[in-house]
């Protein structure tokens, strides 16, 4: 029998993360070994989306796998961040690992700048998600049982009222037309307290919401 290839997702604590490991779990040929997460080594929340690292612990406890974690300086250069980026793609090449998944779904150019950062380190890039379209992809999710709250609202381009909201269909029903469904364009960014992919849901409450480096950050603290 031929051996799985083995895979690290990028996780980044939302949505789109939580159904590109529920699709690349069905398939035969690959193995899901690890999530790797990018922390704001400061305020000790993930980058963006500013989700506490507890509750990113708690979420890969559920899904029942090692949270491999690399820790942002803040502020951070990009130079800083590749170097970062490197040493856990070493370390994957290391532990026998030949893919990294992401959770991208259409923007060119951050798939450009992911595959020319695996180009000839042995790493491919995977996208299960690419070029699904969002409309669709966000119900999918929700009519499947991904249940996720809004952590950060960019308010240039959507009202700082979505944030601390759940991800659900009136959400989506109430999104302006230009907004992207899933947020691809950085509309929003969201915490998954359950999925398919979770032997049991992570209780969650509302924190404060505050607004801070021109962005809306809903706190999420676990319940």
């Amino acid at each position: 029998m031929p051996h799985k290839k083995r895979v690290v997702l990028s996780w980044s604590s939302g949505k789109d993360s939580a159904w590109a490991l529920h699709l690349l779990r069905q398939s035969q040929e690959l193995e899901i070994v690890a999530l790797l997460t990018t922390f704001n080594r400061s305020a000790d929340r993930v980058a963006m989306h500013a989700v506490r690292r507890a509750l990113v612990e708690a979420q890969a406890e559920r899904i029942g796998l090692p949270l491999w974690t690399i820790d942002l300086p803040w502020p951070c250069s990009n130079d800083v961040y590749e170097d970062l980026m490197g040493g856990a793609v070493r370390r994957a090449v290391v532990e026998g690992v030949s893919a990294i998944a992401f959770g991208d779904l259409f923007l060119e150019e951050i798939r450009q700048y992911r595959e020319r950062r695996l180009s000839g380190t042995g790493i491919e890039p995977l996208f299960p998600l690419w070029r699904m379209p969002t409309e669709n992809l966000a119900r999918e999710m929700i009519g499947a049982g991904v249940k996720s709250r809004v952590t950060c609202v960019d308010p240039k381009k959507l009202d700082r009222s979505f944030a601390s909201r759940e991800f659900d269909a009136k959400f989506l029903n109430e999104l302006p037309p230009m907004v992207d469904p899933c947020g691809e364009n950085g509309e929003f960014h969201t915490f998954v307290y359950d999925a398919p992919v979770f032997s049991r849901p992570i209780a969650i409450r509302n924190g404060e919401v505050v607004e801070r480096d021109g962005f809306v950050f809903a706190d999420v603290l676990g319940a």
